[in-house]
């Protein structure tokens, strides 16, 4: 399951990942239904559901702040929103990549996606930074 941030779970983003993604595309709000989701709750939120990677271009209140979990995955795209439309795309590049392909591989890590390199932790909360390939 693909979780989006409340900013990014439009039609215009949601829909072009349902298209290739073979499981459920929800908002963080259908987590819990007709109340305000606040940033600190989704680490309950995310417990709670099947293994979900939840996707946010709020990194400065995720990276480095959420605990790694082995319940979920979380994934902060660094996009300027002129280029919003693109991260369905940049979305699927990475989890093409063998080290997050699987929901298996995914779990229990919290990723960055910058323009020139994807950056993780995990329990020990030490990065790892991998290069996009080519």
């Amino acid at each position: 399951m693909i979780v989006l941030d409340e900013e990014i779970h439009g039609p215009s983003i949601a829909r072009p990942i349902a298209a290739w993604y073979v499981g459920r595309v929800v908002s963080v709000t259908a987590l819990r239904p007709k109340t305000l989701v606040k940033d600190d709750a989704i680490s309950t939120l995310l417990r709670a559901a099947s293994h979900p990677t939840f996707i946010t271009i709020n990194g400065a209140d995720f990276w480095r702040r959420i605990s790694a979990d082995l319940r979920y995955c979380v994934v902060c795209v660094e996009l300027p929103a002129t280029q919003m439309l693109a991260l369905p795309d940049l979305l699927r590049r990475f989890l093409r990549l063998p080290e997050f392909k699987t929901k298996a591989a995914r779990m229990g890590k919290v990723v960055r996606l910058r323009p020139n390199r994807i950056e993780y932790y995990e329990a020990d909360r030490h990065i790892h930074t991998l290069a996009w390939p080519d």
